[in-house]
């Protein structure tokens, strides 16, 4: 179906529709860095490492080249069509309601995948720390806190994820000074910055299967289109949040990697679960507490935001006829989506509940795959609408998107069968409740 034949939306009705255009420019950047900039950047170093030797920074900017093929998708799709479904609706516009429920079904699966595990990594080596409790507990208390802090606003949200990132930065910034220090008093080992390969692969081997798991690390830029209906000037803040975020976070990235590489031993590395406090160990003089402290922050951070995504995704599906229309009901005063909000914290509760961290994360790359893939492919299908006059919000090459549908494809290559044999049943249930919904439309008069 195109979208000039794709069903009118829905009004929604009550007491206040819509959501509170809010967000600044410098607001969305730090939403952007703050999701990009997860609890993923403290085990990456020694990961990609394994894969790919000492030159930890090829892989990564590799990976940040291809995460911004997908982000130029983003940035047309969320300036052209700033609504809170995000992908779910660009779908739905391309291709008919089907395939959008499908694909806002995968990322919103995603998303509550990931605060349950966040919820559950909270409560686990980095807190005991500081205090010995039930993961459980944690997990109850951790995901209300979030949960009320998401339905009293965005700005609220908003202030909170500036403070977490720049603690997340201030952080990464001080292993960077860290690094250069310990490199310039001359107990570094700049020769490994240009080793490439393992005993398992070949340089070009390694480039690709290091530069595929440092492509994870830059997911969590698509969350931030479900926050384009509360931006105050989408068509501009926009595409500068977002390639301004990517950008930064590259430079971090790339940054730590070369750091941590000409500092630590690169088996050393590998066997680290913490490669940056391995940074901080030779170093020396900073408390190790302090990190743990700092991975806290970036573990809330990212439930956070993660939160926000899916309840304003719940929301935007609601509003389109996708998910049930009490879910498309916002605070009269606060004008928040507090029945997304409390349904998608109950089922992420119910997940953190239930699982394990392994659990919960091991299906989240193969879901975010299938929403990149289908997002890409409606770059092209929505240019050639003929209903479409609008005129003003960013464009991209039509390459780019082709581009970035063929690395969608690559990544799938690399999936692990067993992440399929656990992914499968989820998209499954997204086909299968989106034939149901179409099915209800195809009966009512």
């Amino acid at each position: 179906m195109s979208a000039s034949q794709t069903p009118s939306v829905p009004a929604v009705t009550g007491a206040a529709s819509g959501l509170n255009k809010t967000l600044t420019t410098p607001l969305l950047f730090l939403f952007i860095l703050g999701d990009v900039l997860g609890a993923g950047v403290y085990v990456l170093g020694g990961q990609v490492a394994g894969e790919a030797g000492g030159a930890v920074w090829v892989p990564l900017v590799v990976a940040l080249c291809l995460a911004l093929l997908t982000a130029g998708s983003y940035a047309e799709l969320a300036t052209k069509y700033p609504r809170a479904g995000g992908a779910s609706h660009y779908t739905r516009l391309a291709y008919g309601p089907f395939v959008g429920f499908v694909v806002g079904f995968c990322m919103l699966a995603a998303g509550i995948v990931s605060v349950g595990a966040l919820a559950r990594a909270f409560g686990g080596d980095y807190l005991t720390e500081f205090v010995t409790a039930p993961i459980a507990l944690v997990a109850v208390l951790f995901l209300i806190g979030l949960a009320l802090l998401n339905a009293r606003g965005i700005n609220e949200s908003m202030r909170a994820n500036t403070a977490a990132t720049l603690i997340e930065v201030g952080g990464l910034v001080l292993v960077i000074g860290l690094g250069a220090w310990v490199m310039l008093r001359g107990d570094g080992d700049l020769s490994r910055l240009t080793q490439l390969g393992t005993d398992a692969h070949g340089p070009a081997a390694a480039v690709l299967s290091g530069s595929v798991l440092a492509y994870y690390s830059f997911v969590g830029f698509e969350t931030s289109v479900n926050v384009a209906e509360e931006t105050a000037n989408p068509r501009r803040s926009y595409p500068r949040a977002l390639f301004g975020a990517l950008a930064a976070a590259g430079i971090i990235y790339a940054s730590v990697g070369i750091v941590s590489s000409a500092v630590v031993p690169t088996d050393r590395l590998v066997a680290s679960g913490g490669p940056l406090l391995e940074v901080v160990k030779v170093a020396d003089g900073v408390p190790e507490r302090l990190f743990s402290a700092i991975a806290l922050v970036a573990v809330a951070n990212g439930a956070l935001l993660s939160g926000i995504m899916s309840s304003r995704l719940t929301y935007g599906m609601a509003r389109d006829g996708l998910l049930p229309s009490f879910l498309a009901r916002v605070l009269p005063g606060r004008r928040t989506p507090w029945t997304a909000i409390a349904t998608t914290t109950a089922i992420a509760l119910l997940l953190a509940l239930t699982g394990d961290v392994a659990t919960l994360a091991s299906t989240l790359v193969l879901l975010l795959l299938v929403v990149f893939l289908a997002v890409n492919i409606a770059v092209p299908v929505l240019r050639r609408n003929p209903g479409e006059h609008e005129r003003g919000h960013f464009r991209i090459p039509i390459v780019l998107p082709i581009l970035g549908a063929a690395s969608c494809v690559l990544l799938f290559t690399r999936v692990e069968p067993e992440i399929w044999a656990r992914g499968l049943p989820l998209i499954g249930a997204g086909v299968v409740l989106g034939a149901l919904a179409a099915l209800r439309r195809s009966r009512r008069p």
